[in-house]
Formats: C-alpha cells, sequence, structure tokens
C-alpha cells in the first residue's frame, strides 16, 4: 500500500478545487467488480475508506491480485493514456467510499489549463513511479536470493 495519503493533498490548492468540481462521492459494496482488464477507463477514484484489489487475468488460472489500494489512494491511472483503457482489474474487498470522477471531464479540464494539466499529471505520475517501485520491491522478494533487503541502487 502506498505511503502518500491523498494524490488530492499533492496537488497545487486551485488544481484540486478544480478537479473535486468534477467529482461526486459514490460507495461500492464489498465484492463489487469495478473495472475488468481491457475495458474503457472512464472514471477513476480517489478511495476515501474500503480497500479495493488490483488484479491481472491469468489464463487458466483464477486472476491474480498484484496490489491492494486504500485510503486515500489513486484507483485508476489508464484514463490519462490513449488508449483509455485498464490495464489491470479491480474489486471492492471492503465496502469502500470514493470520489468517483469522469475520465473525460478531467482530460478536457487539464487540456484547458495547463498548470492544472501539469499539477494532475505530477501527482499521477508520482503515483505510478511509487506503484512501479513497489511492485520492483515485491518482485525481489519473490525471486531474488536474500529478498529484497534494502533497496538496490540503480542506473537512471
Amino acid at each position: 500500500m502506498s505511503t502518500m495519503h491523498s494524490i488530492l493533498e499533492a496537488m497545487a490548492p486551485e488544481a484540486r478545487e478544480a478537479l473535486l468540481a468534477h467529482s461526486h462521492q459514490v460507495t461500492l459494496p464489498a465484492g463489487t467488480r469495478i473495472f475488468k482488464e481491457h475495458q474503457r477507463a472512464e472514471k477513476f477514484w480517489v478511495i476515501q475508506c474500503g480497500t479495493v484489489d488490483l488484479d491481472t487475468h491469468v489464463p487458466g488460472h483464477k486472476n491474480v491480485v498484484v496490489d491492494t489500494l486504500g485510503y486515500g489512494e489513486l484507483l485508476g491511472w489508464s484514463w490519462m493514456f490513449r488508449p483509455y483503457s485498464w490495464h489491470l482489474g479491480a474489486t471492492a474487498t471492503r465496502e469502500v467510499i470514493a470520489l468517483e470522477f469522469d475520465a473525460a471531464a478531467v482530460r478536457e479540464l487539464c487540456n484547458e489549463d495547463s498548470a492544472i494539466g501539469r499539477s494532475v499529471s505530477t501527482a499521477v505520475a508520482a503515483v505510478i513511479a511509487d506503484r512501479l517501485d513497489s511492485a520492483r520491491t515485491r518482485l525481489l522478494d519473490l525471486f531474488a536470493p536474500n529478498g529484497s533487503g534494502t533497496p538496490l541502487a540503480y542506473a537512471r
């Protein structure tokens, strides 16, 4: 789970306010399939409470959970990048209360106001970087001879 409290807290106040104008609160009961891999990414969420498992389809097997999200975390970033389709699936594991955003309206807002666009893009990029780092650590725990131990230095 990410250590960042909320993607919204990472944004400039004016960007946060503009973004929140395109949101409404939703409740998703435990067990709700929020989205499936390859479906069109038309919404995204910031989780206020509850948990969501992100999973991937493995042919011939049950879906494999690759991450669990909770309070303050961004659920979905595929809405930002063409072809705007989900790379993973998502299921509420405990009842979720979240802010739901209309992806097309937020993309339009970001295109119309470059400062807001930069703020949203930077905040989402930080989430992506955090999740990639977390995935790398989990892979090291699974496959490295002595686990991940301390973070490895790597070239950028």
